[in-house]
């Protein structure tokens, strides 16, 4: 499927909307959860005692997925089922801090069975599933939907394939129908999500057998109106789904921008307690469908990590791959260490006209003392715009004059802007870069003296005059014309300049539903 540039950004925004719910929900499992006065941070702790930003085993198992995913393979293939199974395998033999009772003892028996690198592992892990449910009534545990995001962006183009790779991934731990109906409904809602802009928990009704199909109607429907904080506990799948739903319907469109719906949503996801880093996980898969990876806060684009020794970017990576069929763009991104830029462009950086702890350049400054970069255009790992910073933040901002390119645009520079703050708060300076300084740096850089109190036709003419490359027009450079300091999400009761975006958290007491998979 080839996507367009909005529809890659939502599909990379599955992964890490997910990864930043889980993280945010972290702290609060099984404990006290925010009041809906206090914002969810990324404290760490929880269950696992995991790092501030650290995901747990949600997006640990979904990366176990994504990285089979990324290569093009067809997930209802028997080679990509053994891969995911072998992953997670790789991922229970490396002592996972906190797993779910189920899927630790289905994992266990495979274990005891068979090597990782077996063929046919899947088939073997899928036997201790079903033996596992024939024992235990209530098996329909969330383990499998807590993971499934990552299923979604393999079948983008085929719903009918999609439902089948999901429902195969959902039984290699968890053989309830239940779970597989879950899985099933959540894949089509960021499947139709990412395509079409939109969130539609329903569209999946009709992939379900028949004679379950009203029973989860009126279950989707009992989410979208009764209050989210029902929806507990919520170890069982019907339930997490539901409570995923509820904080995504619950919560309006952002203000001043929309897409910081997002946010607002994983905030009420965390909010409802009991499981909140798989509600957040769930709900995150959804959100980022719809708004996209440019909808993900700096500071949470920069603090989640996890197994197995990926950040942020990497969710991203492994995103747009599995969404593209494998393939990376013209550029080699976002594969290439060094994405290489054929322009030819000044290698000179100019300091900002309102800190000169702040430099403006291009693709080719490499000649400088920046501690940290804010990078407005397609980099790699090792772009030697870095110099010796050791900090990267990007931003997904687009040079087009079509808005369609940058659904969040006006978000967009208020984030490039507020990372550059917080980083020089931090004691960075800092280097603001695009490919060629003609439109995107300026227009971040404007936007950096908005959020500074600088009136914005005055930061405009400084800019241009202190970085002669500015074009002066296009739909970029006229966005940041309608920001201000009333426009730029700035609320006087947030714990972080911006207001939603937290980048700490918590720790939880030992009490797992018994039967429900965590």
């Amino acid at each position: 499927m080839t996507l367009t540039t909005a529809q890659t950004d939502r599909a990379a925004g599955v992964l890490l909307a997910s990864a930043a719910g889980d993280a945010l929900g972290v702290p609060y499992e099984f404990n006290h959860p925010p009041s809906a006065a206090e914002l969810a941070e990324m404290k760490g702790g929880g269950l696992g005692n995991f790092a501030p930003g650290e995901w747990s085993d949600d997006t640990s198992m979904a990366i176990a997925i994504a990285e089979v995913a990324a290569t093009g393979a067809d997930l209802t293939s028997a080679e990509a089922l053994d891969a995911i199974a072998s992953g997670f395998l790789r991922w229970f033999n490396d002592g996972p801090p906190d797993i779910g009772i189920q899927t630790s003892a289905v994992l266990n028996g495979t274990a005891a069975l068979a090597a990782p690198d077996m063929p046919g592992i899947a088939e073997v892990m899928r036997r201790e599933a079903a033996a596992y449910s024939r024992q235990h009534p209530h098996s329909a545990g969330n383990g499998a939907l807590m993971r499934t995001a990552a299923v979604a962006l393999a079948h983008l183009d085929d719903r009918e394939r999609l439902a089948r790779a999901a429902r195969l991934i959902s039984e290699l731990t968890h053989a309830d129908p239940l779970a597989g109906d879950s899985c099933v409904l959540w894949c089509e809602a960021i499947r139709v999500a990412v395509g079409e802009a939109r969130i539609q928990v329903t569209a999946g009704l009709d992939l379900l057998p028949d004679e379950r199909r009203e029973q989860w109607a009126s279950w989707l429907k009992e989410a979208q109106t009764r209050p989210a904080g029902d929806f507990r506990p919520n170890g069982f799948t019907v339930v997490a789904l539901q409570a995923a739903v509820a904080a995504i319907t619950s919560t309006s469109l952002g203000e001043p921008f929309e897409c910081l719906h997002l946010q607002d949503a994983l905030h009420a996801a965390v909010r409802i307690g009991d499981d909140t880093d798989t509600v957040a996980a769930v709900a995150g898969g959804l959100l980022g469908a719809r708004w996209g990876a440019s909808a993900v806060p700096w500071r949470w684009r920069r603090a989640v990590h996890g197994w197995p020794g990926l950040d942020g970017r990497d969710l991203v990576s492994l995103a747009t791959l599995a969404a593209s069929g494998g393939m990376s763009d013209g550029l080699g991104w976002p594969v290439s260490d060094v994405v290489e830029y054929e322009v030819q462009v000044s290698a000179a950086s100019a300091p900002h006209p309102h800190d000169e702890g702040v430099l403006l350049g291009t693709h080719a400054s490499h000649a400088h003392n920046a501690t940290a970069i804010v990078a407005a255009c397609r980099i790699g790992r090792q772009q030697p715009t870095f110099g010796r910073a050791q900090v990267v933040v990007e931003s997904r901002l687009i040079d087009s004059d079509d808005h369609a390119d940058n659904p969040n645009l006006e978000f967009l520079l208020y984030d490039a802007a507020d990372a550059i703050r917080g980083l020089r708060s931090e004691g960075h300076m800092v280097l603001l870069h695009c490919v060629a300084a003609e439109q995107r740096t300026p227009s971040i850089a404007v936007a950096y003296s908005i959020l500074l109190g600088h009136d914005v036709e005055d930061a405009r003419r400084v800019i241009q005059s202190s970085l002669p490359s500015t074009r002066g027009r296009g739909s970029v450079w006229d966005a940041v014309g309608r920001l201000s300091l009333s426009t730029t999400g700035e609320h006087p009761n947030s714990p972080t300049p911006g207001g939603r975006h937290g980048d700490n958290e918590p720790t939880k007491p030992q009490c797992q539903p018994e039967n429900h998979d965590v």
